[in-house]
Parts: structure tokens; sequence; C-alpha cells
């Protein structure tokens, strides 16, 4: 089983990504976390690449072509593999978060990127994709009290940088995107409790359990 979980900065994805990774433990169901960018080795090099604030006069086809990289090793190198093994796969951001933020967002070619996106992944998309949808102002809010109360060195990341003009776009992108992949995509309302957005979640996937992968 392959999930994706999607959304805007500051909408939860990584939490209720550790919260399910504890649940998922706990019925010891076999299963990996991970993420894009960042998900190997080159992944890991190619995210510090993207989300630098020093490399803001990177040019958007630059910054599309080093996410396809990203994914088409992430693909070739963890996805693949943990999936012959009938592991569950969790990964945080998937092929979908390019269509939002440099589609979307930065103006690029939705039918290029749709298929870069499919040489990428070679076909390889997830079995479900949760999207975690909250306003942009209350997403931003969190990312830049979460750098607060983390005291990660004070600043942003190239994403959270851009304009609120910018989060709208990716929001408008995800919320299309689900629209136009009914079968694939749930939306939630990432402004609910913690602990409550996490059993909508385990409610979602509850009938996938005890399936095959």
């Amino acid at each position: 089983m392959f999930v994706s979980f999607e959304g805007i900065e500051g909408c939860g994805k990584t939490t209720q990504v550790e919260l399910l990774t504890t649940f998922l433990s706990n019925r010891g169901i076999p299963h990996l976390i991970t993420r894009e960018p960042g998900g190997t080795r080159l992944g890991k090099l190619i995210r510090k690449m993207l989300l630098d604030p020093a490399n803001n006069e990177m040019e958007p086809l630059t910054e599309l072509f080093l996410y396809a990289a990203d994914r088409a090793q992430h693909i070739a190198q963890v996805i693949r593999p943990a999936l012959k093994t009938r592991q569950w796969i969790i990964c945080d951001r998937f092929a979908d978060a390019t269509t939002a933020y440099q589609g979307y967002g930065r103006g690029q070619d939705l039918a290029f990127i749709q298929q870069l996106n499919q040489w990428a992944t070679q076909g390889l998309w997830p079995h479900l994709s949760l999207l975690l949808d909250c306003p942009v102002e209350v997403g931003l809010d969190r990312a830049r009290r979460r750098i607060e109360d983390r005291a990660l060195e004070g600043r942003e990341d190239r994403f959270e940088q851009q304009a609120l003009a910018f989060h709208q776009e990716v929001r408008t992108g995800y919320l299309e995107l689900a629209a136009q992949n009914p079968a694939r995509f749930r939306i939630l309302d990432a402004t609910m409790e913690l602990e409550r957005l996490h059993e909508e979640i385990v409610t979602i996937l509850e009938p996938y359990l005890n399936q095959k992968n």
C-alpha cells in the first residue's frame, strides 16, 4: 500500500505521518516512512539545494527538473523495492506536490509537468493520497511558529518565503487535483485537533489494513 500525504506549508503533514507511524507500529504492520524531496542520499542533497533561501536565484525550470530528478531516484531506490517487500509506504509529499507548487504556484506548463511526472515515476502513483487542507494564512502561521519553537535557524525556507498569492495558488492546485482524481484523493480538514485528524486518517485507512499490498 502506497499512501502519500499532501498539503500546503504548515498543514500538519509531518505530524500526522509521525502519528500514523506509531499507529502502524502498534498494529504490527511493516511500513516505510519517506519523503520528497530527500528520500534518498542524493535526494537529501537536492532537498538542501531546493529549500535553501540562499538559492533564491534558482530558475523555475531548474527547480522543476530538480524535483523530477529527486523523484526518479526515489522511485528506483526506495519506493519500488519497498513495494516488492509488501510494506506500507507512507510518503510526505509526492508528484502531486510538483503539479501544485511548480505548476499552479510557479505557473509552469501543467501538461509538461504531467508528462515529466509520468517519466519520473514510471507510472507509479500512490494508491491513496491524503490532502490535508487548511486556509493559507493558518498554514503559514503554523510554519512560522514551528520555526520559532524549534529554533530552526530563525529563517523560513524558499517556499515559506513566497508571497501569500503563491500559496493560494498552490492550495487551489491541490484542490483541483483532488477534484480531478476523486478515486485516489481524500480531503481532510487540517484545522481540526491533531488527535481527531489522526482518527479520521485511521478511519480512511482501516479498510486497507487487512488487504494484501
